[in-house]
């Protein structure tokens, strides 16, 4: 039997902030509330920029940039009728080429 494409990746395994916040504890020997502390402070820190149109860079890591959506023409299927969506603005990470190269090659990360 030849193996697919899905069969070259293991079982998906999802991580949540409170994984994080341990992983940070245990490797950095700090108290769990400073390490939830910070990590907030990070996530909030980012929103803020990318809600004033600042761009976040991260050398190595990748970038959280906004990205201009036009204004477009979709469906509303249940009414079968058009509707415009207008143009907005989103959020966007892109990963750095060697975040993408260490994702796909498997590679783990030392402490």
């Amino acid at each position: 039997m030849t193996p697919t494409f899905a069969d070259s990746f293991q079982e998906v395994k999802n991580m949540t902030k409170a994984d994080i916040v341990a992983k940070i504890t245990s490797r950095t020997g700090v108290s769990k509330e400073d390490a939830e502390s910070v990590l907030e402070s990070f996530f909030v820190t980012i929103k803020d920029s990318l809600a004033k149109g600042e761009n976040v860079y991260f050398r190595g890591f990748g970038s959280f940039i906004t990205k201009q959506r036009a204004e477009k023409t979709a469906r509303n299927i249940s009414k079968n009728t058009a509707v415009i969506v207008p143009a907005h603005i989103i959020p966007h990470f892109k990963p750095s080429d060697e975040f993408v190269s260490q994702v796909k090659e498997g590679q783990l990360q030392s402490a």
